[in-house]
């Protein structure tokens, strides 16, 4: 790095990529998409995340998690609509698509976009515990890798990261509720429950787990 005599606090910084007022609202109109996908893994029964790929301007595929009701842990809701989509445009490769999902990718599914050749992803919450777009590692950063897919976050986070935490809370209002009709100790129940429920509000560290 060139020596520029400045303290480290006063040196210029790299500024995050802000895109425009058309490029907000795209990412707001496909996000909500997405958050209508989360809301169909909700009524699963299965973690509400959601997510879509757009070619274009136009939704061409769309997915939901539903690894509890298919009995995969591969299908997580970037993963179904990745091939959704790959049907759709005959090609495992998608160069010209962008997937917009509400939670941060894992690694398997970042690693599915990177096969795929994906142009551009969004997402909407964070994910402390397994995001690789960031959060955990970044896969996207990985300059070693053949292909590089530009990556935003952040998009509706707070309305997708509410979204999961209602999701958890309820879930957790619902063990009590059986541990109070099976006998299950109070002290006993609240130690489960801290062990077992997710430390960050946006992570979803029980994706491939919602009973």
């Amino acid at each position: 790095m060139r020596d520029t005599g400045l303290p480290p606090a006063l040196m210029p910084q790299a500024q995050p990529e802000v895109p425009d007022r058309h490029e907000h609202a795209r990412d707001i109109r496909f996000m909500r998409a997405a958050l209508e996908e989360a809301r169909l893994a909700e009524k699963a029964g299965e973690v509400p995340v959601g997510a879509v790929v757009v070619w274009g301007d136009e939704i061409i595929a769309r997915g939901h998690n539903l690894p509890i009701g298919a009995v995969d842990p591969s299908a997580h809701a970037e993963m179904q609509a990745l091939r959704a989509a790959a049907r759709i445009v005959g090609n495992y490769r998608m160069p010209e698509c962008e997937l917009y999902v509400t939670l941060e990718p894992c690694a398997m599914c970042s690693g599915a976009m990177l096969h795929a050749r994906l142009r551009h992803v969004v997402f909407g919450a964070t994910d402390p515990k397994t995001g690789a777009a960031g959060s955990v590692l970044d896969l996207f950063a990985e300059a070693r890798l053949n292909h590089q897919t530009t990556v935003r976050g952040g998009v509706l986070a707070d309305e997708c990261g509410q979204m999961l935490r209602d999701f958890f809370a309820a879930r957790r209002r619902a063990r009590k509720a059986v541990r109070g009709t099976t006998g299950v100790p109070a002290a006993a129940a609240a130690i489960e429950t801290r062990t077992t429920a997710p430390s960050s509000a946006s992570s979803d560290s029980h994706r491939n787990d919602a009973t």
